[in-house]
């Protein structure tokens, strides 16, 4: 994970204080922090895009099982009874487990 703050960044706002003197800190402080809040507001929209896509991903997992569980389910309930039945709903379970993750 990248810093917010780099350290030489950090160093060349406290040399550039010293330089210019006690009148342009106030404009010198408001630039670094302003730097600090663009930085934490696209760790945060990277962060929101990211949650989304996993989102996306589970729901197409989750949709895509359910379709293909009804025919296998058919299939199962014909040719193999109760148990198939079973070892389909297990297989299911473990899809949406594992999605989830």
């Amino acid at each position: 994970m990248s810093e917010i703050v780099r350290r030489d960044e950090l160093q060349a706002a406290l040399e550039a204080r010293q330089e210019l003197g006690a009148e342009m800190e106030p404009a010198l402080l408001d630039s670094y922090v302003e730097r600090i809040e663009r930085r934490l507001t696209e760790r945060h929209e990277e962060s929101e895009r990211s949650l989304k896509r996993k989102r996306e991903h589970q729901k197409e997992m989750v949709l895509g099982a359910m379709g293909i569980s009804i025919p296998m389910l058919a299939i199962a309930a014909i040719f193999a009874g109760l148990a198939g039945v079973i070892v389909v709903c297990a297989a299911l379970a473990v899809i949406a487990v594992v999605a989830s993750r």
